[in-house]
């Protein structure tokens, strides 16, 4: 006759059950209790918290109002030459003469010095759009790559390139009187544009996209009148198709006079486009308007003041907590 063994293994299972369901009530009554603790605490100390909020409040209300609002305008401009680098080194030179209250400087820009407290400038570049598909710009370069033989791709290569650099840079003036701050801010600006080297550059540069123009404009009144000559005469000589017999041995290239004529006026467009930009060393994209700002250290003062004020409260509650069961253990 066997013998049956006792179910040991569903006991040790109802066993093991029991104790997972008392460690999770132990587990719950703590939590309570601590929770009870924590409201005991605040209702005790509901005065002295209420006192300190309504202190920090006032406090903050008494910062805010204290700290003078700061202005500032945002000039957005594009240096023209490749003149980035003078660009960046006169604003860090306008910046240390600020910091040195530099009143020869400053007096030969007709600025008062008194007029430049509070005064700041800084500039930063604006980043230039992320470009989304790198596939799609590979092949759009490689398209360009095809057409590298023609006459005025390499503006266009060049000009692509240049969009997807940081062409444009911000230059951030700070100031705290509205209308002192814009004026001294235009004046710098002008000071900025007052280079004389980048000044003959640009009148060069000027002078010879006009003779451009001028040429260009001659040679495409040319191609107007010899195409115009020679079409009555298309009536009186046998022609092939696509040419112009100019005797009997010459002919006249049509599609490539035509060409030739839209290459030209796409010259001139362009060179009207280049003498309208780069008018100034640095060009000015847009003078911001006069905006308010506040310093960020300020900015939430109101909320930081009793904030702060009640951790402190509590740090030192905890510290004196921490005190009294140290000396409880020594005795």
């Amino acid at each position: 006759m066997e013998h049956q063994k006792p179910n040991s293994d569903s006991r040790d299972d109802e066993i093991d059950l029991g104790q997972i369901i008392q460690s999770f009530k132990k587990g719950f009554n703590n939590l309570f209790k601590s929770f009870l603790r924590v409201f005991l605490y605040i209702k005790r100390n509901a005065i002295k918290l209420g006192i300190l909020i309504v202190v920090g409040l006032l406090i903050g209300l008494g910062l805010n109002t204290i700290v003078q609002k700061q202005l500032k305008t945002e000039v957005i401009v594009k240096p023209n030459l490749e003149s980035k680098v003078y660009l960046y080194d006169i604003v860090n030179s306008i910046s240390a003469n600020l910091e040195a209250n530099d009143t020869l400087f400053f007096g030969a820009l007709d600025i008062d010095v008194d007029d430049l407290k509070g005064f700041e400038m800084e500039i930063e570049p604006i980043e230039a759009a992320e470009v989304t598909d790198i596939n799609d710009e590979i092949k759009y370069l490689e398209l360009l790559e095809k057409f590298r033989e023609e006459e005025g791709i390499l503006e266009v290569v060049r000009n692509e390139i240049l969009n997807k650099t940081n062409l444009q840079h911000r230059i951030i003036f700070y100031y705290k009187d509205a209308e002192a701050g814009r004026d001294i801010s235009g004046k710098l600006i002008n000071y900025i544009n007052s280079n004389e080297y980048y000044n003959e550059l640009l009148a060069l540069q000027v002078t010879n996209a006009k003779e451009r123009i001028v040429k260009n404009s001659d040679l495409v009144g040319q191609i107007d009148r010899l195409i115009a000559g020679y079409s009555g005469q298309l009536e009186k000589d046998k022609a092939v198709e696509g040419t112009l017999v100019l005797s009997e041995t010459e002919k006249l290239d049509v599609p490539a006079l035509l060409m030739l004529k839209d290459e030209l006026i796409g010259g001139i467009e362009m060179k009207k486009l280049q003498i309208q930009e780069q008018k100034q060393a640095i060009r000015i994209i847009s003078f911001g308007d006069t905006q308010h700002m506040q310093k960020t250290l300020f900015a939430n003062v109101i909320i930081l003041v009793p904030l702060l004020l009640v951790l402190a409260y509590l740090l030192w509650d905890l510290l004196k907590y921490l005190n009294r069961k140290a000396n409880e253990l020594v005795v």
